[in-house]
């Protein structure tokens, strides 16, 4: 029965029941891309490098999510903001199985607005191409990072 099943569930998305993420490789138009290290108060794979994302909130475009989403994490407004692809995120954290629907942007800015607004969730930032990238990076991370190469927003 769908509202006894709902009543017993616990509200932890990704484990309790499938999350959708934006995600988006926030970059400059030149080919190169930015990337955040997580601090130890992220949900999971601290101190690994990752790109931007964040949870899709009930009733939100996916467009107002990403908007959100950059604002929050970097002040940057986004310039320009281009769907790649959606990838089905399964992994295990921790002896836990989490599933996630991402929804994988390309994001434009104006460098020289990115700071760290979220300095209890991000470490550092620092901008990368395909060629020096970072290390720990996030068990993901290569989905998004090959969907804007594809598309061309990075090198």
């Amino acid at each position: 029965m769908p509202g006894s099943f709902k009543s017993s569930m616990n509200n932890n998305r990704g484990v309790d029941y499938i999350g959708v993420t934006v995600t988006f490789v926030i970059h400059d138009g030149k080919g190169n891309f930015l990337l955040q290290k997580r601090s130890q108060n992220t949900r999971d794979e601290q101190g690994r490098w990752d790109v931007g994302g964040g949870a899709l909130e009930f009733g939100e475009e996916w467009s107002e999510a990403v908007n959100r989403e950059v604002k929050e994490e970097i002040s940057a407004k986004p310039k320009q903001i281009n769907f790649l692809k959606t990838f089905n995120a399964l992994r295990q954290n921790n002896g836990v199985s989490t599933h996630w629907i991402a929804l994988v942007h390309a994001v434009l800015v104006d460098p020289k607005k990115v700071k760290i607004n979220e300095p209890h969730k991000i470490d550092q930032i620092d901008w990368f191409n395909l060629n020096n990238l970072p290390s720990p990076l996030h068990s993901k991370i290569m989905d998004s990072l090959n969907a804007a190469k594809e598309a061309g927003f990075i090198n």
